[in-house]
């Protein structure tokens, strides 16, 4: 039985897609397993980061080296699904905010968060919602959601509003 998708926003220009809200949502207990079926992501995501790492270094003329170089900036991660990427953001120092749009999710990814002494500001909405409240961050990451959004031009639309100038 296909789980129902909570409207996830009342704002209308949302482009979330509530069937692949539902997909994620059966399957949102498998983000930490490196056996599961994110396994390929386990297996990419180092490489991911490390390419993330550097180009925003590169950037913020930030050193690596240092024990938290992004110390003092913003990053969003949009679709932060089980918190894959929002924690090792969080560890090279930035104040990290996930959002997803599958509630499920974002209570994986707050507990294991916790369970590793991270404070990541975990939020079920949508982009629109952030863009709306008139959020901005320094770094906006949309990794692998592009794909499962319903209108593709007002997601990115939105994802661009929430860089700061």
């Amino acid at each position: 039985m296909k789980p129902r998708a909570r409207p996830v926003s009342p704002n209308p220009a949302s482009s979330i897609d509530p069937d692949e809200v539902a997909r994620f949502a059966v399957i949102a207990e498998a983000w930490w397993d490196p056996n599961g079926k994110f396994r390929p992501l386990h297996k990419f995501n180092p490489t991911r980061l490390a390419y993330v790492r550097d180009r925003l270094a590169a950037h913020f003329d930030r050193d690596i080296r240092r024990r938290a170089p992004f110390d003092g900036l913003r990053l969003i991660d949009i679709g932060c699904g089980g918190g894959r990427v929002a924690e090792p953001m969080a560890r090279l120092g930035f104040s990290v905010t996930g959002v997803d749009a599958t509630e499920r999710n974002v209570g994986v990814a707050s507990t294991h968060a916790a369970e590793q002494d991270l404070a990541i500001d975990y939020r079920f909405a949508a982009a629109e919602d952030l863009v709306a409240a008139g959020e901005r961050f320094d770094v906006v990451l949309a990794l692998d959601v592009i794909e499962h959004v319903a209108d593709p031009q007002a997601f990115l639309a939105s994802v661009g509003q929430l860089v700061k100038p």
